[in-house]
């Protein structure tokens, strides 16, 4: 599975995830680290986020703490449309998953 794919100028992340942290901020923190180096690695940045997907294990218990690491990264000048939802993950210690989309230029 592919990590990035660019077509037509759009730069497209498979869904990212981080199972090292034991909380949501530190989860949605090492994602976001990971978003901004696919990303990098594919010409871009954050500062051209266009969509944005985030799934959370429990959306009532971690929507505040994932949320406020999700607006301390995100560019002030550039807020992407988003959508949150609550989804089982791939694994139980999985608590936050983040898919986005960029342009090129």
């Amino acid at each position: 599975m592919s990590q990035a794919v660019v077509h037509n100028g759009i730069v497209y992340l498979s869904g990212q995830i981080d199972g090292t942290a034991e909380d949501v901020v530190g989860q949605t923190q090492n994602v976001l680290a990971k978003v901004d180096k696919y990303l990098e690695e594919a010409g871009t940045d954050k500062s051209k986020l266009l969509t944005s997907t985030i799934w959370l294990k429990d959306i009532e218990r971690d929507f505040g703490a994932m949320n406020g690491v999700w607006n301390k990264w995100l560019d002030p000048n550039n807020k992407p449309v988003r959508a949150t939802t609550e989804a089982s993950l791939a694994t139980p210690n999985l608590l936050v998953e983040v898919q986005v989309t960029a342009a090129l230029d």
